[in-house]
């Protein structure tokens, strides 16, 4: 089988997997509900094995699906390896790659992978910049820098994007906010609870909660802060101040250790938004030494991202618990 076949064939098994259904996998490739389906289908038939349980209102995996589950992700990080490693070896990589990333993410998780990029590969370099606004982001600096990472929904369909990993947003407040407030059992009880929220520009699926299959809106009526910052939010609902709705990149090592609480997650974490975490660049065919690091970042916050590993299983133990 062609590689990148059998690594989109995978990465579309393990997206219905984790997010529970046919429609939020085609979210997250340019197929229908429809065609996902029939690819699921085909890759049953070619193992001969059902991968997933099916009703009206979720797909689940069946115990043949979970255990092909793990497979899967350990060939998809070989496979992303094994690109990145040919890629060095054909063309010997030298010399500098610029990029500019969202301070917050920028620190907590692109400064260590490329710390362990550069210790795999000593003749490249990187040069980082991070960025605490969205100003940049939108790739007006790509011809200064080589690659832009970008959070969220993509406004230039001219720049070329590559998808590095999905993103989900949670609710959470610290055990002693929800001790003096009480804990909302719904999204449309957020409203009558103290909320910390995005001053200016909010991100794009803030707030916002299906309801009878759509998407709605509720936000704590009282903001007892507003920041243009990402971290200050954290800060501020780990003081206590009020509820959150932040993207688990950010806070799931505080949810892990039980300093937030994950609110509206009984049965697991939310669906991945229709947006993600991407690197943006101005030509298709990028440099070798693009390409590979482009390679190790796939391979290092996808299919699932590593954030969201340790909370899948905490949510699991304290639902059995």
């Amino acid at each position: 089988m062609n590689p990148d076949a059998l690594t989109d064939q995978l990465s579309l098994f393990l997206d219905v997997l984790e997010s529970g259904s046919f429609s939020a996998a085609a979210r997250l490739h340019p197929l229908t509900p429809s065609a996902v389906s029939r690819r699921i289908d085909a890759l049953e038939r070619s193992l001969d094995c059902h991968l997933f349980s099916r009703s009206t209102h979720a797909v689940r995996a069946t115990p043949a699906g979970l255990a092909f589950a793990e497979r899967a992700r350990r060939i998809l990080a070989e496979l992303h390896l094994a690109r990145a490693e040919a890629v060095s070896l054909s063309s010997a990589p030298e010399g500098l790659i610029r990029i500019d990333a969202p301070a917050p993410f920028g620190r907590r998780h692109l400064a260590p992978a490329i710390a362990d990029f550069l210790t795999a590969y000593p003749g490249l370099d990187v040069q980082l910049r991070l960025i605490d606004s969205f100003i940049d982001l939108h790739g007006a600096h790509l011809g200064e820098v080589d690659l832009v990472l970008r959070i969220g929904p993509l406004a230039d369909t001219r720049l070329v994007a590559t998808p590095l990993s999905p993103m989900i947003r949670v609710v959470c407040a610290s055990p002693a906010y929800l001790e003096r407030h009480g804990v909302p059992r719904t999204p449309a009880e957020l409203l009558e609870h103290d909320g910390l929220d995005w001053d200016g520009l909010a991100p794009a699926y803030a707030w916002r909660f299906e309801n009878g299959g759509k998407l709605a809106v509720y936000r704590p009526r009282r903001l007892r802060m507003t920041a243009n910052n990402a971290e200050t939010l954290v800060f501020s609902v780990l003081a206590g101040l009020g509820v959150a709705h932040l993207p688990t990149w950010l806070v799931s090592e505080y949810l892990v250790r039980g300093e937030l609480v994950a609110l509206f997650c009984d049965n697991g974490l939310p669906e991945p938004e229709p947006s993600g975490i991407y690197a943006l660049r101005l030509e298709r065919d990028t440099d070798s030494r693009s390409r590979l690091l482009l390679e190790f970042l796939k391979s290092r916050f996808g299919p699932v991202p590593p954030w969201d590993l340790p909370l899948k299983s905490a949510l699991q133990r304290g639902a059995r618990g």
